[in-house]
């Protein structure tokens, strides 16, 4: 069942074009993030299916009833969708329990239970006589989330709930949303900036950018297959390498040495460049016999991150690129290094000059 349909959308303000032609649509239970830099389009496409902007172009339909057309306009409250704001907007007079009930009609005589069923599924079991004062900032988005859950909304918006939140707290959260989310049979939308949030939590990723959507796929169709050079630079760090022409054996020259294309990723007419992650570059500083081909640089940066180091080189003809290293403090190497870099499998390719973007595959 496709529960969202959201066609050839279009929103001004003003003279300013919002939103062009967004196209999406989601099944049942599945959770879509948007994700895509600030000013892109992307929290005004969540108050458009949320009824709180009305639409200048295109449609909008919630499991299979039109909410949005231009001039037809279902108010939110009678679209019965819940919105997790970024603060939480919990009531301070009311305890959890009342927050979380808040949705829930008076006479229901599920009522308490609903409540401490969504508390547990947050991970908040027993905490419904609190205060919000007495919760600290992650407890505040749990029970956001949970008040969301409570009425069983046919979609659950979220716009960018956990970007006030420290690093470690985040992680921790945005994993225990998630499954609240799944076990809850939800359908969700998360609006976010931040690339791993998107591709560690979602079914599927909308990359927007400019008030239009430039590619929608699963995380790791969007992270090895992207579909154009912006979208490639975008999510994940990437190397965006010209490639100079095809050599012997279907291999293509290029700066960084002789490229494989993915077998999947068709050439297009016209110039290409490939897409070279930072997992995928090898380096070492001497030429071995994995790295016999390996092409001449010098290390300009190391930049740790604990899990991983970054080494960011430069090669003779003034390209720059990186490499990334899982040994973290056992990586042996300082700015000024003369290294030899090597691309290690099949690289996807994106067309450069007008952006070519990739079919929106349906719902599976």
């Amino acid at each position: 069942m496709t529960d969202v349909e959201i066609n050839h959308v279009g929103k001004f303000f003003g003279t300013l074009r919002a939103l062009s032609g967004v196209d999406l649509s989601m099944r049942s239970g599945e959770f879509l993030a948007v994700l895509g830099p600030s000013g892109c389009g992307k929290t005004t496409l969540l108050r458009c299916v949320a009824g709180f902007e009305q639409i200048d172009e295109g449609r909008i339909a919630l499991g299979g009833r039109l909410v949005a057309l231009p001039g037809v306009h279902v108010p939110p409250h009678r679209r019965h969708v819940a919105v997790v704001p970024q603060e939480g907007a919990l009531f301070p007079h009311l305890d959890v329990a009342g927050n979380v009930a808040y949705g829930l009609g008076r006479g229901r005589r599920d009522r308490a239970a609903r409540v401490e069923q969504c508390l547990e599924l947050v991970g908040l079991g027993g905490y419904g006589r609190r205060m919000p004062h007495e919760l600290s900032g992650g407890q505040r988005q749990r029970v956001a989330v949970a008040r969301a859950l409570a009425p069983r909304p046919p979609l659950v918006l979220l716009d960018e709930p956990f970007s006030a939140l420290d690093a470690a707290l985040r992680s921790e959260l945005r994993r225990d949303v998630r499954r609240a989310l799944r076990e809850d049979g939800a359908t969700a939308i998360l609006v976010t900036h931040d690339q791993a949030e998107a591709l560690s939590m979602a079914d599927r990723v909308a990359v927007m950018n400019g008030g239009r959507i430039r590619q929608v796929g699963t995380p790791a169709e969007v992270y090895r297959h992207p579909a154009d050079v912006w979208v490639a630079g975008f999510v994940g760090e990437a190397v965006i390498v010209p490639l100079d022409g095809e050599a012997p054996g279907g291999r293509h020259t290029s700066p960084l040495g002789p490229l494989t294309l993915r077998d999947d990723d068709r050439p297009w007419d016209g110039p290409m460049a490939a897409v070279v992650r930072p997992e995928q570059v090898l380096m070492t500083h001497r030429r071995t016999p994995q790295a016999g081909r390996g092409v001449p640089a010098v290390v300009r940066r190391v930049d740790y991150h604990g899990h991983d180091t970054l080494v960011a080189f430069e090669l003779a003809d003034g390209t720059e690129a990186m490499s990334r290293m899982v040994d973290g403090p056992l990586v042996d190497y300082r700015p000024g290094d003369r290294v030899f870099v090597l691309v290690d499998g099949a690289v996807a390719a994106v067309p450069v000059g007008e952006t070519v973007t990739r079919p929106v595959p349906s719902p599976r």
